[in-house]
């Protein structure tokens, strides 16, 4: 048979002839006329080439060919209606949904904690699977792909068309670090003595180019990058044992076993703070599933301060 051809409605009518051995009865059970029913009728025997349903004086009485066709056919058609009903209504307590998130090295540090511990509070049986990602624009691919059902990153620099929704979770201020004791530490970090330092850049992304060297280069300035590292975790613990200095996400620093070996300055230019959102692709965006996920996401974070 063809499944091209049937209609699901039509099953649905069948199904209520079933229970209600009458036409009349069975269109005021589903909301369908008597002339509608008798129609729907008249298309399953030809559907099924069979007469399905012969009258009787109790009522109508299914053939040998109807009462084969009921059990299987309420099996299915109770199997749609409780996915439907899934895709409506989720129950975070019972649930044991597997959820995929894609994140970097810093908001892994800064949200994990305190997602875990809402996931054991509020939905105990979900499975929480964590994927990472350096580049900033990976996001959009992985969420094209389906290989996540959130990422959680920078903003990506490419256009994403629509296709990919975000929210913002958190920011991050900047600060710089030297070791306790560098030569420049008993006097004012001003920009010239900012300037007349070797300088640590980390860069995920392998740039020899960050946000600092944008604000100087806005100056007609530049500084002396001495080194350069994708590990934003392993710079502090390098410039605790040199004579570099670094600009840093605050969080990363105060996160760091080093802290303590380190100055923290304010920068002697002016940078804007660092955001982090989760983005998500359009196609989850209704399912409610992946609503309560998001929600839970923003319920721990969306409000939360820059860092300091």
């Amino acid at each position: 048979m063809d499944l091209h051809g049937i209609d699901l409605n039509l099953l649905v009518a069948f199904d209520a002839l079933m229970a209600e051995r009458s036409v009349t009865r069975a269109g005021k059970r589903i909301g369908r006329t008597q002339p509608a029913m008798s129609a729907a009728l008249a298309r399953l025997r030809a559907l099924f080439k069979d007469e399905l349903f012969v009258r009787s004086p109790s009522g109508l009485q299914p053939t040998q060919r109807a009462s084969d066709l009921a059990e299987p056919l309420g099996r299915a058609l109770a199997e749609i209606s409780r996915t439907l009903e899934f895709t409506q209504r989720f129950n975070p307590a019972t649930s044991s949904q597997a959820f995929t998130l894609a994140l970097s090295d810093h908001p892994a540090l800064v949200l994990l904690p305190q997602l875990t511990e809402a996931l054991r509070e509020r939905a105990p049986n979900v499975t929480l699977r964590i994927n990472a990602f350096t580049h900033r624009d990976d996001a959009v691919a992985i969420l094209d792909a389906g290989d996540a059902d959130l990422t959680i990153s920078v903003p990506p620099r490419q256009p994403v068309g629509g296709r990919i929704l975000s929210q913002p979770l958190f920011e991050e201020r900047f600060v710089c670090i030297m070791r306790r004791g560098h030569p420049a530490a008993s006097g004012t970090l001003d920009l010239p003595t900012f300037l007349s330092l070797s300088h640590l850049l980390v860069s995920p992304e392998g740039e020899r180019f960050g946000q600092v060297d944008a604000a100087l280069a806005a100056m007609g300035l530049r500084r002396r990058i001495a080194l350069s590292l994708p590990q934003m975790y392993a710079a502090p613990p390098l410039v605790a044992h040199s004579d570099l200095i670094a600009t840093l996400m605050e969080g990363a620093v105060d996160a760091s076993a080093a802290r303590d070996d380190l100055l923290i300055l304010p920068p002697p230019v002016a940078l804007g703070t660092v955001s982090f959102a989760m983005s998500w692709h359009r196609r989850n965006d209704a399912h409610p599933v992946q609503r309560w996920f998001r929600e839970t996401l923003s319920s721990l974070y969306a409000t939360q301060p820059a860092q300091g």
